[in-house]
């Protein structure tokens, strides 16, 4: 007999009902466990195994260079990177953009002996890179190749370093680049609010917070270029790393021939300066074209070498760690204020960091959404915390701990940031027994210690229009309005506007 695909569908569904039956048969309700006993509660969790990432080979050349060194055989590449100290915060102020342009026209600009353009040719066609850059506090050339390339694409990275060409053309190029991302720097809500964020904290004219314009970009002339690597490119100011497929003695006597003849010069200067945090009170930028605000409650937070480090971590993950955390789960899950909220308690290497609390929400309940976060910041300090909390939080952070070291390449770049900043090579190793050893008694010192309402600033980027309850509720005096104009040198302004005499 032949049977219709109906009648086949429901002979199916009577067969698997029946196996299921055979094999997972249904208990009865007065046999189910009605006693409210929870047994996932007695799954034993085994104990984290000690971690112990193998940690770079380190040799420090006569002239103080710092060599790190971190075979990994695994794939046929080669990794490396060159650090050199000095960066957008030891610029004065009237050159501020001159580490964006650096590190674009270093490049592109290329050496002595061949174009930018020519190095995009041969890299392209052996599937290598070799790049330059610059941020807050170094700059660097990196390059990437397979293992029988690295010979030529390391001969491109030291001259890259030793002899760069700095271009007027490719100069004038990164300039056009970075005017027309200060032009565009307003567009991104979220952008403004961060950045603007910052300077609360550490002030507008702070090194970590100082913003290119166009005034102090356009003036940057080849020969400042030419200053500022002649000044920071010194052996002793230089980590050199390089992971990958090699054999060490043969990898330690080419960096030796390459790099011991570089002169050594003064030591770079460590940063210096107060942070005495953000002036309270609340913040506002009115960006009409938005239907969301960006509310930022921001103060000053800690350096990783302070003692309390570890117990300021385990309160941040309670506080704003992820969905459990206690500002996740009052502000979204159970007001529904705000899809995207967080927080941190900042810790950076050689200065403070930045505590701050952080949500997107309608712009209807901004200041109520901003109240709750206050609400749950005050909460740290009069809140008990739990046994509970205190496990959860640690096994999120010694669990995801290990995924951030988790490869040779991410322990030789951690590796070398302790290098850079003077901390101790058993730093990351350290961490785990930190962690391990908060108490619930520590939260409660640590969050009384530090936390002080008191002392936070409230930004809020959005639509002001349509806030309905105004920010003054928030009981924090006056709102100040922040002005982000982007300032148009008199001649620019003039050409935009159709040059003289024209309306």
């Amino acid at each position: 007999m032949k049977l219709t695909s109906l009648a086949l569908s429901a002979l199916m569904i009577s067969s698997l009902a029946a196996f299921a039956q055979e094999t997972h048969p249904v208990v009865p309700p007065e046999a189910q466990n009605v006693t409210g006993a929870q047994p996932w509660r007695d799954i034993v969790i085994p104990r984290l195994h000690e971690f112990h990432p193998q940690q770079p080979k380190r040799i420090v050349l006569k002239n103080g260079m710092v060599i790190l060194l971190q075979p990994d055989h695994e794939l046929p590449f080669i990794n490396g990177f060159i650090e050199i100290r000095g960066g957008s915060r030891d610029v004065p102020a009237a050159k501020t953009g001159l580490i964006d342009l650096y590190g674009s026209a270093w490049r592109t600009s290329g050496t002595a002996k061949q174009s930018g353009d020519q190095l995009d040719d041969l890299l392209e066609a052996k599937a290598a890179k070799v790049e330059t850059d610059g941020d807050i506090n170094s700059t660097s050339v990196s390059w990437s190749c397979l293992k029988q390339d690295e010979n030529m694409v390391f001969a491109i990275a030291v001259d890259l370093l030793e002899h760069p060409a700095f271009s007027e053309k490719k100069l004038m190029l990164a300039k056009q680049q970075e005017i027309a991302g200060i032009v565009r720097r307003n567009d991104d809500a979220s952008g403004i609010a961060g950045r603007e964020a910052a300077k609360l904290v550490y002030g507008p004219d702070s090194p970590y917070t100082r913003q290119p314009e166009i005034a102090t970009v356009m003036p940057i002339t080849v020969a400042d270029l030419k200053q500022w690597h002649d000044k920071t490119v010194t052996a002793n100011n230089i980590i050199v790393g390089v992971g990958g497929d090699f054999d060490p003695a043969v990898m330690e006597q080419q960096l030796r021939a390459a790099f011991e003849g570089l002169p050594r010069g003064a030591a770079w200067p460590r940063p210096t300066g107060d942070f005495t945090g953000p002036k309270p009170g609340v913040y506002a930028i009115d960006k009409p074209d938005v239907n969301q605000s960006n509310v930022w409650i921001v103060g000053l937070g800690t350096q990783r070498n302070n003692p309390d480090y570890y117990a300021l971590s385990v309160m941040n993950e309670i506080f704003s760690g992820g969905f459990g955390s206690r500002l996740f789960q009052d502000v979204r899950t159970r007001l529904g204020l705000a899809y995207s909220v967080s927080g941190a308690y900042g810790a950076s290497y050689d200065h403070p960091g930045m505590f701050y609390t952080f949500a997107s929400t309608k712009s209807e309940s901004t200041a109520q959404a901003t109240q709750e976060m206050f609400k749950d910041i005050g909460e740290l300090k009069t809140k008990p915390f739990t046994e509970d909390e205190l496990k959860m939080a640690k096994d999120q952070l010694l669990n995801s701990f290990i995924f951030h070291y988790d490869s040779k390449d991410k322990v030789l770049n951690a590796a070398a940031t302790l290098e850079f900043y003077g901390y101790p090579a058993d730093f990351l190793e350290k961490y785990r027994a930190g962690i391990e050893k908060v108490t619930v008694a520590d939260l409660d010192r640590v969050a009384k210690k530090y936390i002080d309402p008191s002392k936070l600033a409230v930004l809020v980027v959005g639509n002001e229009a349509h806030f309905g309850t105004p920010l003054t509720t928030l009981n924090m005096g006056p709102v100040k309005q922040i002005d982000i104009t982007i300032p148009m040198p008199a001649a620019m302004r003039q050409q935009m506007m159709g040059g003289p005499g024209q309306q």
